[in-house]
């Protein structure tokens, strides 16, 4: 990312737009759309593929631009409102603020300009994007909405006008890449094995449940563009293609009788990867051959059918498939991967136990930093340092994404990065909080974690949110629910305690992790937004980050990782108390057990505030990280210290 943050700085907004759009006119597009995506819709994407960013400025991982003749514009959801305001140069680019009242999606935005445009020009509007790196489901979405507002303005009802087109500019390179002298290129990192030790799981007895479903579904071939899914499906972990995500580059498919990875031969030439491979009946072939082989594949027999998921697949791919060859369903590699088998999640509780040894040791230097030495320390540093303890732990790999370590106002800015350099960059003192939101890839395990901590003395306003931000996360943690429950059911009791003062904050409150896999995974969230009803099930792993913002001041937030297990299940992290087991024949009630084994700031909690089983809750939650993280620390050192003290009983003396 550095590469390209220092690229894109280079050329001023005005000459990266002026550029564009020469490039646009030659091309004979009104507008260009330019997404955060790669050619796998992946969340984190290889710096070739930040043309967003390269554009804007901007650099936060969701946003979509998009550019017209004469004006440019970015939407972003809420995590990013502050950051994107600050990034945009103010008089080349409008933020648009997804969501808000007002503001339109970029599909009601095309669809009211094309009107417009057919209305005083008679002409279609064309609209160009890259068909790999817009996801098919939106194109399907445009072209929709298009042919909608055709209809709407039509003079006779059998004959709409096409009021604009989608432009694909096959053959041609993307827009962007036309004006990015810089442009790094793709990435080659090779694969590494996955052991059956953390997998739990053979190739094999993967492929053979997705011919399962391919059998149920009447589909003779299953496709694969997300690159978590191909990791997962094929027991492989890659580092360096994407930043902080253990996965490769690729895509892959699987038909009745052959299982295919399409990738740069240099991911496969490690002997151990071509010897796994090659035991579990996987060819390997060029990257580029997927749609081909795909076309080829639906020419063979009209009859057959492609099991394409299109909300995580590229156009490209999608747009060879006819509707009545397709069968647009969740591939089958997405349950499987969601819901942890026993090896994972072993993994996962290890991960996170290592993890508290790494944040221990971290805490008990910043203290002594801080208060010992009265330095102030920048936001930087304390990167460099927590990722330094982190990688003296066994199995570590990377951090599991970009650090944020934002002080006093900057712990406001959702998904805030240091730099240094930077305008914005903070120094840590005992006057203002940091929130701290971090994580690791282990070779077992994928951690994320956020803490918000206060080294001097807090004010009332600030211990009264982040009591009220505790309060949130207990409220979801100590949760029961029926199976079948959807993630968005559980938001309340995150929010419950700030609404009753009128308070609430911008982001979901969770969101799935993966096993030594993206720190972000589908299907399941936990989210004021209704629209997914993936429910919740046993092995499911969920961040549990309720938060509050104040703009300009501070943020606070606290977040666990939470696994999903059956009560009665003390497998797990834990025994429930016996007045709160269940037992209902008619139907299995799940809980949450803990994985984050890191201790939260006492000090800063209101007592008055809490419940007297908020506060049981906290010290079984200390005593329970004080049990797994100690064996880990040396007796009388620092990090030890800082555990015995930060896992004490809280005091309870109220006013």
């Amino acid at each position: 990312m550095d590469l390209v943050k220092s690229a894109a700085a280079k050329i001023p907004a005005g000459e990266k737009l002026a550029a564009m759009r020469a490039k646009m006119e030659e091309n004979g597009v009104d507008v260009y759309i330019v997404p955060s995506d790669d050619p796998h819709l992946s969340e984190y994407v290889p710096a070739a593929y930040m043309r967003r960013g390269f554009l804007t400025d901007f650099h936060g991982s969701a946003g979509t631009a998009l550019v017209t003749k004469d004006k440019a514009y970015l939407w972003t959801d809420s995590r990013y409102f502050n950051e994107a305001t600050l990034s945009l140069d103010a008089n080349h680019w409008e933020l648009m603020k997804q969501s808000q009242p007002k503001v339109p999606t970029i599909t009601k935005f095309l669809t009211d300009i094309a009107t417009t445009h057919y209305q005083s020009n008679k002409s279609a509007l064309r609209v160009g994007m890259d068909a790999y790196v817009h996801s098919a489901s939106f194109a399907k979405e445009l072209n929709d909405a298009f042919a909608t507002a055709g209809k709407d303005i039509a003079e006779d009802e059998n004959d709409s006008p096409v009021v604009a087109v989608i432009d694909t500019l096959d053959g041609k390179p993307n827009i962007v890449d036309t004006i990015w002298d810089e442009r790094p290129p793709l990435p080659k990192n090779p694969f590494r094995v996955h052991p059956m030790k953390y997998a739990g799981m053979s190739v094999e007895d993967k492929v053979a449940k997705i011919r399962e479903g391919m059998t149920e579904k009447k589909a003779t071939l299953a496709v694969f563009g997300a690159l978590d899914d191909i990791a997962y499906l094929f027991n492989v972990r890659c580092m360096g293609d994407i930043e902080t995500c253990p996965v490769g580059i690729a895509y892959a498919t699987v038909s009745h009788d052959e299982v295919t990875l399409y990738c740069d031969e240099e991911k496969v030439k490690p002997d151990d990867v071509a010897a796994h491979l090659q035991s579990a009946n996987v060819i390997v072939k060029p990257y580029d051959h997927v749609v081909q082989d795909v076309q080829s594949h639906l020419a063979s027999n009209t009859r057959n059918k492609v099991w394409l998921d299109n909300s995580r697949s590229n156009y490209a791919v999608s747009r060879v498939i006819p509707e009545a060859n397709l069968v647009d369903a969740q591939n089958a590699v997405t349950p499987m991967k969601a819901c942890k088998n026993s090896a994972e999640m072993e993994g996962m509780r290890q991960a996170h136990i290592v993890d508290g040894a790494a944040m221990a040791q971290f805490m008990a230097w910043l203290e002594h930093a801080i208060i010992v030495e009265g330095r102030s320390v920048s936001e930087v540093e304390i990167d460099l340092v927590l990722t330094g303890y982190r990688a003296q732990q066994p199995g570590f790999k990377e951090v599991s994404f970009p650090t944020i370590a934002g002080v006093g106002a900057n712990g406001a800015i959702v998904h805030y990065r240091a730099a240094e350099g930077s305008d914005l960059l903070k120094y840590l003192d005992r006057n203002q909080p940091i929130l701290i939101d971090s994580g690791g890839q282990y070779e077992y395990g994928t951690t994320d974690v956020t803490r918000t901590w206060h080294l001097g003395e807090a004010t009332d306003t600030f211990k009264e949110m982040y009591t009220r931000v505790l309060k949130g996360n207990i409220g979801v943690d100590t949760m029961i629910f029926p199976e079948n429950t959807p993630g968005f059911v559980l938001d309340v009791f995150a929010r419950k305690s700030m609404w009753e003062i009128g308070k609430d904050y911008g982001h979901g409150t969770g969101h799935g992790v993966g096993a030594a896999l993206n720190v972000h995974e589908g299907p399941h969230g936990i989210s004021p937004r209704w629209a997914n009803k993936e429910t919740l099930k046993k092995g499911m792993v969920t961040s549990n980050e309720p938060g509050f913002y104040d703009d300009g001041n501070f943020g606070i937030r606290i977040e666990n990782l939470l696994e999903i297990v059956e009560v009665g299940d003390d497998s797990a992290n834990g025994e429930e108390p016996a007045n709160k087991k269940q037992k209902v024949e008619s139907k299995k009630f799940l809980k949450f057990a803990k994985l984050t084994m890191i201790p939260i700031q006492k000090n800063l909690i209101k007592i008055d505030v809490m419940t007297d089983a908020e506060l049981d809750w906290l010290d079984a939650y200390h005593e329970e990280v004080f049990m797994k993280v100690s064996p880990l620390l040396e007796e009388g050192s620092p990090a030890m210290n800082w555990l015995v003290k930060s896992c004490e009983k809280i005091e309870r003396r109220r006013k």
